[in-house]
């Protein structure tokens, strides 16, 4: 579900029915930077610890009160917060607008699918950076897709046709033949 739906903050409790809440935890730190806020009844140290060390932002012990868990919440949340100067990435007349979720090309804005928003984000966050497949795929879909080139070939030419004026000569997603790819480093 969390890599269909892109949640802002996953909160996760560690005894799940089908998979251990600290193995979730590790596998979404593999591909998201999403706040991960642990609830449980497990209030041994060493317990808080491992969850912390496999990537969860905080730790609730159960039971608590709602307060404290929105207090955490928003404390969590105000950490992912970019400045705007930072969020907004420029060039000609592609605007990438990470903090608003937000795509526009001369001046129209673009709907993009979670997914090609995502692999433009990370573009966008590496700008004038060459990516390999592996690491566009790994920090897109995730480690169990490392294999799946062809699902990162038809994203980004569903990309291009949304971003690029001719998507067959592009000027801002530029593909390194046999590594990868980047976005173009803009102002």
């Amino acid at each position: 579900m969390a890599v269909d739906n892109r949640p802002d903050l996953m909160i996760l409790d560690l005894g799940l029915p089908d998979m251990d809440g600290m193995a979730v935890t590790s596998q979404v730190r593999e591909w998201s930077h999403m706040p991960i806020i642990i609830l449980s009844v497990r209030n041994q140290e060493k317990d808080k610890i491992e969850a912390l060390d496999a990537g969860a932002d905080d730790y609730l012990t159960k039971p608590f009160g709602v307060g404290e868990l929105l207090a955490r919440i928003r404390v969590v949340m105000r950490r992912m917060v970019t400045p705007e100067g930072d969020s907004v990435h420029r060039v000609g007349e592609l605007e990438v607008d990470i903090a608003k979720h937000r795509v526009l090309v001369a001046g129209r804005e673009v709907a993009l699918t979670p997914t090609e928003f995502d692999l433009l984000k990370t573009l966008a966050q590496n700008a004038g950076r060459v990516l390999t497949h592996r690491q566009l795929i790994h920090q897109v879909w995730g480690s169990a897709y490392e294999e799946e080139d062809r699902l990162l070939r038809v994203n980004i030419a569903n990309l291009r046709k949304k971003i690029e004026i001719d998507p067959s000569c592009p000027k801002y997603l530029i593909t390194e033949l046999g590594v990868g790819y980047r976005l173009q480093e803009g102002n």
